[in-house]
């Protein structure tokens, strides 16, 4: 019988074919046999206790410019979907924040990928904090004197927004830039969050590496080497793949987050490693899928949707 998957993301029109993870795991997931919902997290609601979404059945295709086709806009009731998943790009504001608690409301039978209690309770720089033996020297706080005094300690620092993505934000501050204070004071005055600042680790010019592990497992890695100029390695900071391999050290990461990855449900998540040093983990729409695809000759698209088959599997 064929099974239904909704997906929960940002507007499919202007993704990127060739590099988008999403779009991918659609591709495989539609060559099974699934048939595929699209609505956007802005059409989600919760009607009592009923999780509806304003969405289009869809059908994808690895055209450019004609990736997709959608049929007439329905009212999708998500408990009567098979797998949701969740898959809009941060930020991980409030408006994230609701969706997961909404999507919570779905009966146990439908699978929800990656868990949404426990991607609410696993922020990407938060969640990382767990493993700080792994990490380099880090702080998370709004108090501008820690942050100085980590700066007088550290010298060379870079301080990122908690919630952002995709490098939006970073900054690199050598020992004489005269900019914190002024840079502080444009962060608190558009938010109250706190900041993560790191010591800046200098092997970013030879990439940080993107690493891929499904169900808590590895499967492949990509170098994202940054720009010249650029202290950012992020792809949608114009970072450039790199084809990569794990080293003992990076297996060892792995070993040591498997288990709370596969117990939370975190079926899908992409670690950061700079160096020797573990520096975010992601798990709201981890990407990469396509880069290692292509330097390694695999489909980690399948593996994604086995286990997705396997997870559910176990649910029913």
């Amino acid at each position: 019988m064929s099974l239904t998957v909704a997906i929960q993301m940002d507007p499919i029109e202007s993704i990127d074919i060739r590099a988008d993870s999403t779009f991918v795991i659609g591709l495989e997931l539609q060559r099974r046999g699934y048939r595929l919902w699209h609505y956007l997290p802005t059409r989600l609601s919760l009607r009592g206790r009923q999780v509806i979404a304003h969405g289009h059945p869809m059908t994808v295709q690895a055209v450019e410019g004609n990736h997709y086709r959608f049929g007439s806009p329905e009212m999708i009731d998500l408990a009567t979907v098979d797998v949701v998943l969740m898959r809009q790009d941060p930020p991980f504001d409030m408006a994230y924040i609701t969706a997961t608690h909404i999507l919570e409301h779905l009966p146990p039978q439908v699978l929800v990928v990656n868990d949404p209690m426990h991607v609410r309770n696993a922020p990407e720089k938060l969640l990382v904090m767990h493993y700080s033996e792994w990490m380099p020297p880090t702080m998370v706080t709004a108090d501008r004197a820690e942050i100085e005094a980590f700066r007088r300690e550290h010298g060379d620092i870079v301080i990122k927004p908690l919630f952002g993505a995709g490098g939006s934000g970073v900054f690199h501050l050598k020992p004489d830039d005269p900019n914190l204070g002024a840079l502080l004071e444009m962060f608190h005055k558009t938010s109250r969050e706190s900041l993560m600042v790191q010591r800046y680790l200098p092997e970013i010019r030879n990439g940080d590496k993107r690493i891929i592990l499904i169900d808590g497992e590895p499967v492949g890695a990509v170098s994202r080497i940054p720009q010249e100029g650029e202290s950012r390695a992020n792809f949608h900071a114009g970072g450039q793949a790199r084809k990569a391999t794990l080293t003992a050290r990076e297996q060892d990461i792995c070993r040591a987050l498997r288990p709370a990855l596969k117990e939370r449900g975190l079926l899908l998540a992409g670690i950061d490693v700079i160096g020797d040093f573990l520096t975010e983990i992601n798990v709201t729409s981890p990407t990469g899928l396509q880069e290692i695809n292509r330097f390694d000759g695999t489909r980690l698209e399948a593996q994604v949707v086995d286990a997705i088959e396997a997870r559910r599997n176990r649910k029913v």
